[in-house]
């Protein structure tokens, strides 16, 4: 564990600030929607679906600029990247309350796309493998520890803020958070070392750490196998508790078997943090998504009750918290520190762009066939990122 001198003077200070950035930047702008975009809609009389397309757009801007990101990050830093997604979350918190538009509404959640791209996971990961290098595993889990609490602080905080200043407020609030906390914190505090990386010289006898090439089949893999994955959270958030309550259970009670999904996550990655530091990052992602699996399972065989929702929730939860973890190491544990950021912006592209997709995929398999459908379709999909991480063959020296 790293001294507090660590977290105050040395690279380690990069944790505590994204572990405050991170749940300022998830909780304005990612959280919000499912909250603000009802009221959105019922104001200007547009459609749900309407209205929630505003967030898909933004899913699919953030991934299209995902690879520009990344690079930029290697380049100039998280400090300077991570501050313009701030600044840019900022401005489209204030400007989506003017856009009564529909184009401009959309083009304002191409705006805060672009700021998801530059201040959530993949940038705030993006800066620590600058930081770090090859060492970035233990920081980008402690940093998965503080990300957890987003959606736990955001909603109620969200729900509050409405209720006292209403929507617009809202947004106003939080984009005063993300240019005057976030923002200077990302610009003055964010440590602006780069690693060193280690490149073997003619003579050595032994090369340290072999890597896998980051083109060809294995990036193909695992990028594969992460989109495949992004299609179970994005989907299942956005239906689950719904598909729930159709099947007998009251709101209250789905309500309170979602809540279990953020400490799910919490706890395994801290289980995750205290003991797995020297279990290669496939084997935790595989263990993963088998847990997920056999959570579907456990669905299927004995239908949807209280006690097997709460425990597909937990599972759920603990599953996803650790894949998070993973996105981030095992493409350093496979392909190196050395341009870290950009291949994290390559991988973020697909995951982002399933992620937008997915919501929609899912209201449509629901519409048009069943919920056990919807629920064997992103069932599939966590069985094809297993696959995917299963042929994945790590170096034999890693």
């Amino acid at each position: 564990m790293p001294s507090p001198r660590e977290f105050i003077l040395g690279p380690w200070r990069a944790v505590l600030v994204l572990g405050v950035t991170q749940i300022l930047a998830w909780g304005s702008i990612f959280y919000t929607p499912v909250l603000i975009v009802p009221l959105i809609a019922a104001e200007r009389s547009w459609s749900m679906a309407f209205s929630m397309a505003g967030f898909s757009v933004a899913l699919l801007a953030a991934g299209l600029v995902a690879p520009f990101v990344g690079r930029s990050i290697d380049r100039f830093g998280g400090h300077v990247v991570m501050t313009c997604g701030s600044l840019t979350g900022a401005l489209g918190l204030v400007l989506i309350g003017h856009a009564e538009h529909p184009v401009a509404y959309f083009a304002v959640w191409i705006v805060l796309g672009v700021a998801m791209s530059a201040s959530l996971y993949d940038s705030a990961f993006g800066t620590l493998g600058r930081i770090f290098g090859a060492a970035a595993r233990r920081p980008i889990t402690a940093l998965t520890l503080a990300g957890g609490f987003a959606s736990t602080a955001g909603w109620p905080a969200t729900h509050f803020l409405i209720e006292a200043a209403g929507w617009r407020g809202t947004y106003l609030v939080y984009a005063a958070l993300l240019a005057l906390v976030a923002a200077p914190l990302h610009a003055f505090l964010l440590p602006r070392r780069r690693a060193e990386i280690a490149v073997p010289k003619a003579g050595d006898v032994e090369t340290p750490q072999k890597l896998l090439p980051s083109q060809g089949l294995p990036f193909i893999l695992v990028a594969s196998a992460f989109a495949a994955y992004a299609f179970v959270p994005s989907g299942l958030s956005a239906h689950l508790l719904a598909i729930f309550s159709r099947t007998g259970i009251d709101a209250a009670t789905a309500v309170w078997i979602g809540a279990l999904f953020g400490p799910a996550q919490v706890g395994a990655r801290l289980i995750e943090f205290s003991f797995g530091k020297d279990l290669h990052p496939l084997w935790v992602v595989r263990f993963a998504l088998a847990t997920l699996l056999c959570a579907f399972l456990m669905l299927a065989l004995f239908g949807v009750s209280v006690p097997a929702a709460a425990a597909f929730a937990l599972m759920f939860g603990g599953a996803n918290g650790l894949v998070t973890i993973t996105r981030g190491a095992v493409p350093l544990a496979l392909f190196g520190a050395q341009g870290y950021g950009r291949l994290m912006g390559r991988l973020a592209g697909p995951f982002l762009l399933v992620q937008a997709a997915a919501p929609l995929v899912m209201a449509f398999v629901v519409d048009r066939a069943s919920d056990f459908a919807a629920l064997a379709l992103a069932c599939g999909f966590a069985a094809v990122a297993l696959i995917c991480f299963v042929v994945i063959r790590r170096p034999m020296s890693a």
